[in-house]
């Protein structure tokens, strides 16, 4: 059994949360760090051991785990085999739990009553409290097709959301994931698999109309979903690679050679794989036949059940694997909620029994990250710490978030979630806050 020296313990819990905090001089290597410190008015930065009976980084498992966070960043992640516990430092464990990177979901159109294309920046707080509760630390407000000037007004609306939580950070107190950039899903859809897209808000993509928006969100546009097979999407994916955006090919009823050219243009990712997409065939695969043997492509999937049976997740699962499955909810601001009629930009959706449709159609979901990671254990073969993975490090290194977020690896910001051995969200740190 592990050490467990604390002096507190919070109890109203069937895990043991502890903390400690001990004292002692500096070592004389840090002796004129110190001084420097204290002439300038500044105070030595606070250590603080997070531990628990695992930690998944989330690309490996570690038992016994401590991890170092010092301003809101990790400094170091280790086991307690390995190394002292450093006199100074405050810790917190959290017992049997195990220590997981921060969800990150790079396709959310809402929760918690609000709509991220119509809600005020004063509100969107409220979804980032929402979307911490179950797990996720980090996600990308998704637009809708709409007519241009509400889009772009949408953006603006995103884009000081964004800045506003930079500007801000944790500030202490209840945990808020963060929107940490904006995926344009529309306007440049098929309008032969534009689920509920309305058909009058498509366009036909031109560099011009991409400008456009990305002036409009600042330079936040983080990723797009685009149909390659439409007039002028090559240059479109050409001039967003440039910029950085993780173009995401979906919404579309493109047959293979389109697909494997917008890939060379510089599509990288595919959009709620299966949905909204042309079926795939032996003889012909089309755009899910690229997806699904195309290595080079990362892909995305909404494991709730209905968007997908959990059979064909299971095909999609083996046939990305480990290193390029990822997980999305397309929750709608009806996440959280009762049934009823809710709000999908410009659309109205009728929830009822878990299941989202407008006209007929399927119309995002109400699915939380936490519940797609379960529902992943479930639905596959694959272990708790794959399914994480898959809703972690693989949404980060598809959206180029890499740096700083999806792993618990030294320099990442802190963003962490507490999981149950079965999966469940017991708590949620944001930026080392506690």
């Amino acid at each position: 059994m592990r050490p467990r020296a604390a002096t507190a313990t919070l109890r109203g819990s069937r895990h043991r949360f502890c903390a400690r905090k001990a004292l002692s001089e500096p070592r004389r290597a840090d002796t004129i760090d110190l001084r420097f410190r204290i002439s300038q008015g500044f105070s030595t930065p606070m250590t603080t051991l997070f531990s628990a009976a695992r930690l998944y980084t989330p690309a490996e498992e570690i038992r016994d785990p401590l991890l170092s966070v010092e301003n809101g960043r990790i400094v170091d992640v280790f086991s307690r085999a390995s190394k002292e516990v450093p006199a100074n430092a405050k810790v917190v464990d959290f017992g049997d739990a195990i220590l997981a990177p921060g969800f990150l979901d790079i396709h959310i159109h809402g929760g918690a009553g609000l709509d991220v294309m119509r809600a005020p920046v004063s509100e969107m707080g409220r979804l980032g409290a929402f979307e911490a509760s179950h797990g996720v630390t980090g996600y990308f407000p998704t637009t809708v097709a709409a007519p241009m000037d509400a889009t772009c007004a949408a953006l603006e609306r995103l884009a000081q959301t964004i800045e506003v939580a930079e500007e801000h950070g944790t500030n202490g107190g209840e945990a808020h994931a963060r929107p940490l950039g904006i995926h344009l899903e529309g306007p440049f859809l098929s309008h032969k698999r534009r689920g509920v897209h309305p058909p009058e808000y498509l366009i036909e993509p031109t560099v011009e109309i991409f400008d456009r928006m990305w002036q409009s969100a600042r330079g936040h546009v983080r990723m797009m979903t685009i149909a390659p097979e439409i007039p002028g999407a090559m240059e479109v994916i050409a001039e967003a690679a440039r910029r950085k955006v993780c173009v995401s090919i979906g919404h579309s009823d493109a047959e293979l050679p389109a697909a494997q050219a917008a890939v060379k243009a510089g599509a990288r990712h595919a959009t709620h794989t299966f949905n909204a997409m042309r079926p795939l065939d032996h003889r012909a695969p089309g755009i899910i036949g690229e997806v699904l043997s195309n290595d080079a492509l990362s892909a995305d999937l909404i494991a709730d059940g209905i968007h997908v049976a959990p059979e064909v997740v299971k095909v999609f699962l083996r046939a990305k694997g480990h290193e390029r499955a990822v997980l999305i909810t397309d929750a709608i601001s009806a996440t959280g909620m009762p049934d009823g009629q809710y709000q999908l930009g410009p659309i109205l959706v009728d929830v009822k029994d878990g299941k989202c449709t407008s006209g007929g159609s399927l119309a995002g979901s109400v699915l939380t990250m936490d519940r797609a990671v379960r529902n992943v254990t479930q639905f596959s073969k694959w272990t708790l710490r794959d399914a994480v993975r898959a809703a972690t490090l693989n949404p980060a290194r598809a959206a180029g978030l890499i740096q700083n977020y999806g792993a618990l690896a030294t320099g990442a910001v802190a963003d962490f979630v507490v999981l149950s051995p079965a999966g469940d969200v017991m708590k949620t740190v944001v930026g080392g806050t506690v």
